[in-house]
C-alpha cells in the first residue's frame, strides 16, 4: 500500500486498457463490490437513462465507506451522532442507492428496479427526505461538497457547545464523494478554502479522479493540479493510485482520521465504466451501457447472476460488516444516558435542538427590540431584533459575506467561529456568497442549528443556486438581503437590485419578506424563524418612517383604510404609498394603503381574507422600487422600475425614475377616470 501525502506528486498511474480491469480484492469483498457495479449498471439499463460509469468506478469507495468506515445504522437513519455522507456527484446516484440497499436500509430491489421512474424512491439525483440515508439533495455540481463543509462545521460547533470532558455526544465525521465537475465549479473553491481556514478536520473528501468529462478527456478543459490547490487551502492531501486496492483505500481513510488539524482530500485514481468495454471512455458517463456491453462486463467481472440478482453470500457479507458499524448507535445511546445523568439541562437542550423545537416564549421581546420613535433603516432594526432573538434561541447562528457592519448582522457578545474556537455563533464567510449559501444549507441539514447568512440583495444572484436547493429541501435557512433598491444611492447600478425580487419570488418553496418598517421587521424575524423552510428577508439601507404596530402580519395588513381605491406596496414604498394617500385625500379620494410583505403568505390565505385586504372591483395600484414583474396578479397598475439604476442620492433617484407619491396618485386618478 502506498498513500502519498506529497501534493507535488502529480504523475498518474498508467491507465488500464478498455475492458481490462486492474487488480481487485479477492473473494467475498470483490463480490460485495461488484454487486454495487452490477446493480448500478442494471438499474440504468432498465431505466433507459442514467449514469452507470461513475458508480461502477466508485464501487470500492462505496463499499469501504458503508461497510468499513461510516458510523451508521440502517435501522435508525436519523440518529444524531451518525456520520454524514454526501454524494456530491449526484448523477451517480445508483452508487448510493446500491450501497443503501446492500447495507439494509429501507430500500428494496423493487425500488432499485424503479430507478428514475415517477414516484420511485430512487430518483435520478439523491433527494433529501425522499430516500432514507440521503442527507442532502445534490445535483448541481459543487453544491454537495460545499454543503459537506456546512455539515462538518455544524458538527464542530455543536461539539464545542455540548461536549463535556469524557462526554463526547457530538463526535462524528462528514464524508463526501466528489468528482472532476465538482472541482471545476467555483463554489467548490470558495467552500473548501473556508474549510481549510477553519481547520475542519472531521471532513474527508474522496475525489473521483477518472480523467473523463462528458465531452471527453478532462485535459481539454481542466489542467489544474487539484492536489496543489487543496494543499494551498490548508488540507491534508492523500493520493490513492488504484481505487481497487482495498488496502491502499482503507489506509487513506484511516490517515484522514489521524489528522486532527486539517480536512482531508483523498485523490483516488479511478476508471469510469470499470470492467466494461466502455471503460475510460466518456461513453460510459451518461447513458446505459447497452445489452452487449453489459453482457461483456458480466463476463469480464465474472458476474454470472441475472440482472438484480444478488447472491445470498453477498448480502451476508454486507450485513456482517454493517452490523458492526451500527453498534456505534447503541454505544452512543448508552453514552447519552450517562451524559443526561451528569448534565440534564444540556441533554434536554440538545434534544430540543435536534428535534427542531423552539424555546418557550422566544419571540416575546422582538417587538420591543424594534421600537423606535425616529425613522430607522430596516437593516438596523434587524440588528436589534436578531440579537433579541439570539438571546432566546441559542441555535441561531450565522454571519455575512464580509459585510456584517453593513448588513448589521453581528450577534453581540457571542464570539466568532474560528479555527481555534468553534464555540462562537458569528460566522465569517469571507467574500464567498455562493459558498455561504451552500454552507448554510449544510448547517441546516445537519440539525441542531438555525443558520442565517447576509449580503446585499443584488448579490443574491451569487447565492441563487444554493437558495434553490434550500427551497427544494425545505431547509430552515434565513437569507438576509439588505440594500434592497435604488434607495442605497451612490454605489450605483451595479449594486442597485432591480430584477432580484422577481427572481426570488418566482422560486417555489421560498418565502420572501420585505418589511415596511421596524415593527414589520420584528414580525418578519418571528415569521422567518417559525417557518419550516427557507426565507429571504429583504431590508433597506435608508431610514424609513415608523408605522403603526397594529395588525402586524407578513401576509399583509391595512396600514390606512379607505374605500375609493387601494395602493399596495412593500418595504420602503409603503411610506411612499401613504404620501400618495394624502395627495388623493386632497382630491376627495379615500385610498386604502396595504402593506404586502410576503406574496407567498398572502396567497396562502383564504379568498375571503385576500379580498378583505385587496377588495376586488376597487381601483388598485402597486408601487415597488423593483421590477414590476408579477404585480399584475394583485393590482391594475404598477409604479415600478423597468431599467437599471444610477449613481446618486436616494431621493434624487426616486424622483429620476418617477417612483413618487405624485406618480402613484396620478395612476389612481387615471384608473378612477377610466371607470
Amino acid at each position: 500500500m502506498s498513500v502519498s501525502t506529497d501534493p507535488a506528486l502529480r504523475d498518474d498511474v498508467i491507465a488500464v486498457g478498455h475492458g481490462t480491469p486492474g487488480p481487485q480484492p479477492p473473494g467475498p469483498e470483490r463480490d460485495a463490490i461488484d454487486a454495487v457495479r452490477f446493480l448500478a449498471a442494471d438499474a440504468v439499463e432498465r431505466a433507459g437513462s442514467g449514469h452507470p460509469g461513475t458508480a461502477m468506478a466508485l464501487a470500492p469507495v462505496a463499499y469501504q465507506l458503508y461497510a468499513r468506515q461510516l458510523r451508521h445504522d440502517p435501522a435508525a437513519p436519523h440518529w444524531p451522532d451518525r456520520d454524514r455522507f454526501v454524494l456530491s456527484v449526484g448523477h451517480a446516484s445508483m452508487l448510493q442507492y446500491a450501497a443503501l440497499h446492500l447495507s439494509g436500509y429501507d430500500l428494496h430491489l423493487e425500488d432499485l428496479q424503479g430507478f428514475r421512474q415517477l414516484g420511485s424512491r430512487t430518483p435520478g439525483h439523491p433527494e433529501r427526505g425522499h430516500t432514507d440515508g440521503v442527507e442532502v439533495g445534490t445535483g448541481p455540481l459543487g453544491q454537495g461538497i460545499s454543503m459537506g463543509v456546512g455539515l462538518a462545521l455544524a458538527e464542530r460547533m455543536l461539539a464545542a457547545h455540548f461536549n463535556r470532558g469524557e462526554h463526547r455526544i457530538v463526535d462524528h465525521r462528514t464524508w463526501v464523494i466528489a468528482g472532476d465537475g465538482d472541482m471545476m465549479e467555483g463554489v467548490t473553491s470558495e467552500a473548501t478554502s473556508l474549510a481549510g481556514t477553519l481547520g475542519l478536520d472531521r471532513l474527508t473528501v474522496l475525489y473521483d479522479d477518472n480523467h473523463i468529462s462528458i465531452e471527453g478527456d478532462t485535459d481539454i478543459a481542466f489542467c489544474e493540479d487539484v492536489a496543489r490547490r487543496f494543499d494551498a487551502h490548508g488540507w491534508q492531501v492523500l493520493r490513492v493510485d488504484d481505487v481497487n486496492d482495498s488496502g491502499e483505500l482503507a489506509g487513506a481513510m484511516d490517515a484522514a482520521r489521524v489528522d486532527t488539524e486539517r480536512p482531508t482530500i483523498v485523490i483516488a485514481r479511478t476508471h469510469i465504466g470499470y470492467g466494461s468495454p466502455k471503460q475510460d471512455d466518456a461513453a460510459a458517463h451518461g447513458a446505459p451501457l447497452g445489452a452487449d456491453a453489459l453482457a461483456a462486463t458480466r463476463e469480464t467481472l465474472g458476474g454470472e447472476h441475472a440482472p438484480f440478482e444478488i447472491p445470498t453470500h453477498v448480502y451476508d457479507h454486507w450485513h456482517t460488516h454493517v452490523v458492526a458499524r451500527a453498534s456505534a448507535r447503541t454505544d452512543w445511546e448508552g453514552s447519552f444516558a450517562r451524559y443526561r445523568a451528569d448534565h440534564p439541562e444540556l441533554a434536554a437542550e440538545f434534544e430540543r435542538r435536534m428535534a427542531g423545537q423552539l424555546p418557550e416564549g422566544w419571540a416575546d421581546e422582538l417587538l420591543a427590540a424594534a421600537a423606535s420613535d425616529d425613522p430607522v433603516a430596516t437593516r438596523a432594526a434587524l440588528g436589534e431584533v436578531l440579537n433579541a432573538a439570539a438571546a432566546r434561541v441559542p441555535e441561531l447562528v450565522g454571519g455575512s459575506a464580509d459585510l456584517a457592519p453593513s448588513t448589521v448582522t453581528t450577534l453581540h457578545g457571542e464570539g466568532d467561529v474560528t479555527r481555534a474556537d468553534q464555540a462562537g455563533r458569528n460566522l465569517h464567510f469571507g467574500v464567498r456568497e455562493h459558498a455561504m449559501g451552500a454552507v448554510l444549507n449544510g448547517l441546516a441539514a445537519h440539525g441542531g442549528l438555525r443558520p442565517f447568512g447576509a449580503t446585499f440583495l443584488v448579490f443574491s444572484d451569487y447565492v441563487k443556486p444554493a437558495i434553490r436547493l434550500s427551497a427544494l429541501m425545505q431547509l430552515p435557512v434565513l437569507y438576509v438581503f439588505t440594500h434592497d433598491s435604488i434607495g442605497l444611492g451612490e454605489d450605483g447600478p451595479t449594486h442597485q437590485p432591480v430584477e432580484q425580487l422577481a427572481s426570488l419570488r418566482a422560486t417555489p418553496g421560498l418565502t420572501v419578506l420585505r418589511p415596511a418598517d421596524a415593527g414589520e421587521t420584528a414580525a418578519a424575524v418571528r415569521t422567518a424563524v417559525e417557518l419550516n423552510g427557507p426565507v429571504a428577508l429583504i431590508l433597506s439601507r435608508q431610514k424609513l418612517p415608523v408605522l403603526t404596530t397594529e395588525g402586524l402580519d407578513m401576509a399583509g395588513r391595512i396600514v390606512a383604510d379607505g374605500a375609493d381605491a387601494t395602493v399596495v406596496a412593500t418595504g420602503s414604498e409603503v411610506s411612499l404609498a401613504l404620501e400618495a394617500r394624502e395627495l388623493l385625500a386632497a382630491d376627495g379620494v379615500a385610498a386604502r394603503v396595504v402593506s404586502l410583505p410576503s406574496w407567498e403568505l398572502f396567497r396562502a390565505r383564504s379568498a375571503t381574507e385576500r379580498d378583505r385586504l385587496l377588495p376586488p372591483g376597487v381601483p388598485t395600484v402597486a408601487v415597488e422600487a423593483a421590477s414590476p414583474q408579477g404585480w399584475r396578479e394583485f393590482a391594475d397598475e404598477v409604479v415600478a422600475l423597468d431599467r437599471f439604476g444610477a449613481s446618486g442620492a436616494a431621493d434624487a433617484l426616486y424622483q429620476q425614475f418617477d417612483i413618487t407619491a405624485e406618480a402613484v396618485a396620478a395612476r389612481v386618478r387615471s384608473l378612477r377616470d377610466a371607470r
